[in-house]
């Protein structure tokens, strides 16, 4: 375990696996470095890649100074980044690919390449407008200090299914995810918008886009938007493969983009 400081004063921890080219893995709602999943994940990259497994701020063990800011999350990556040696390829899944895609744009060349995989923006008004009334309802719950009802209510809404909300709710892990509930109002701020197709038509990070076959069709919609409007990209769908890729499945072709 390592830790180290943000701009803002946030304590930020992290673990480092493997060898290779530098991997910074950011994660999606409800996750953090040592969810089970999570783990599983970045030891598999660690086969071919140095990777960075990072609490974001308000999970696991880092801090959480507010107010919250999406700049803020920008500048915990640019911390990270920094330790490493000043330059490293990012793979970002769910709403950890969107931050990603900010990072890639907010810090120019200290990305050297950038992985999405099924970033969770809207994919038109009325998906917009759904997810809206989803966040309020979160809102709500979390202000009455309903935590484990707001993240039910979080996973159900965006599709996960029932089975696997059932095995979370069953996991050793589950308090921990619990804890972290107040963190998914930061995921509902980066998955508020639709696509910033405008501003990523300057993005010169050569980047790759992933979805799963199998994840939802507004997913699938996300991507082909970005794709149409990231300049230097490329784009493959993930046969068999849903919001939660097989990460061996994965590493082929993390492996094939980054390392070219």
């Amino acid at each position: 375990m390592k830790t180290i400081q943000s701009k803002d004063g946030t304590t930020l921890v992290y673990d480092v696996f493997g060898n290779g080219p530098p991997l910074l893995f950011i994660t999606g709602a409800t996750c953090f470095r040592s969810f089970e999943p999570v783990l599983h994940d970045a030891k598999v990259f660690s086969e071919q890649f140095t990777v960075y497994n990072y609490d974001r701020r308000g999970r696991g063990d880092s801090g959480n100074v507010l107010p919250y800011k999406i700049e803020r999350e920008l500048e915990d990556i640019e911390a990270i980044i920094d330790e490493t040696g000043g330059a490293v390829n990012i793979y970002g899944h769910s709403s950890g690919a969107i931050l990603g895609l900010e990072a890639a744009m907010y810090l120019g060349d200290k990305v050297n390449k950038l992985v999405m995989y099924d970033a969770p923006y809207a994919n038109d008004e009325a998906n917009q407008n759904e997810f809206k009334e989803l966040s309020q309802g979160l809102y709500e719950l979390l202000d009455s200090g309903k935590d484990e009802e707001a993240i039910v209510s979080f996973l159900s809404g965006i599709d996960i299914p029932q089975e696997v909300i059932t095995a979370f709710r069953q996991s050793s892990q589950w308090a921990t995810m619990v804890a972290l509930a107040p963190t998914l109002a930061y995921d509902t701020i980066l998955a508020n918008d639709l696509p910033p197709t405008k501003r990523v038509s300057h993005l010169t990070t050569p980047t790759k886009i992933i979805v799963g076959e199998k994840s939802p069709a507004p997913i699938h919609q996300v991507a082909n938007q970005l794709n149409g409007a990231i300049p230097n990209t490329e784009y493959i769908m993930l046969a068999e493969q849903d919001h939660m890729p097989n990460p061996k499945v994965l590493l082929s072709v993390l492996s094939s983009f980054l390392k070219q």
